[in-house]
């Protein structure tokens, strides 16, 4: 009597990656991490719970991966704003008034994700915190540079350094949208916007 057998063939992903990376960012972003749960993600994503787990480990590796994603997006829009900008200062101002643009159409009042995270996770997990001190940092550094060259140019005072100017334009930014949530105003955003800017002037 012959003996079947079988081989194990590696497990190869039948979905689009990216597509339900996109899919599970509207859910944490509509509920957060916390209140998100595993059900949530399968009727969001159409994946099943084993899909899931194979592919992105556990829920807090899938939401790190849509942190990931997040990120990525808005410093590519980022990059695209300096493209138009002038120079240090409107570069600056371009970034504000993206996104003030972004908060006035934010419907849904869910603000931003990496933001909420840090409202709602900061200190509970290392790997998140982890993931929010780079993005400081990025963001920090990034100012920092934009700061440097518009001192160079005299288009920003020297008042303070680059980094401290840095600091100051990340913190406002940081109140900027959690100011938004409840302010849709445009006059008094853009008012807002304009005082920011004409402490660097």
């Amino acid at each position: 009597m012959k003996r079947s057998f079988q081989i194990d063939m590696p497990k190869t992903e039948t979905f689009n990656k990216d597509l339900v990376i996109s899919q599970a960012i509207e859910v944490f972003h509509d509920k957060g991490y916390n209140a998100t749960s595993m059900q949530d993600l399968v009727e969001a994503t159409g994946l099943n719970r084993s899909s899931i787990y194979n592919s992105f480990g556990c829920k807090l590796s899938l939401f790190m991966e849509c942190l990931n994603a997040y990120q990525l997006k808005y410093h590519k829009k980022s990059n695209t704003v300096l493209l138009d900008a002038k120079n240090s200062i409107d570069a600056i101002e371009l970034l504000f008034h993206m996104y003030m643009n972004e908060m006035l159409s934010d419907s849904e009042d869910r603000g931003c994700l990496i933001a909420n995270c840090k409202s709602e996770m900061a200190n509970h997990d290392d790997k998140i915190t982890s993931f929010l001190t780079q993005n400081q940092n990025y963001t920090i550094d990034f100012f920092e540079q934009l700061v440097a060259k518009g001192q160079q140019d005299q288009h920003i005072n020297s008042n303070k350094s680059a980094n401290e100017y840095a600091l100051y334009l990340f913190s406002s930014l940081q109140g900027f949208r959690m100011t938004g949530i409840l302010i849709r105003d445009k006059k008094h955003l853009q008012s807002i916007i304009k005082t920011i800017l004409q402490t660097l002037i």
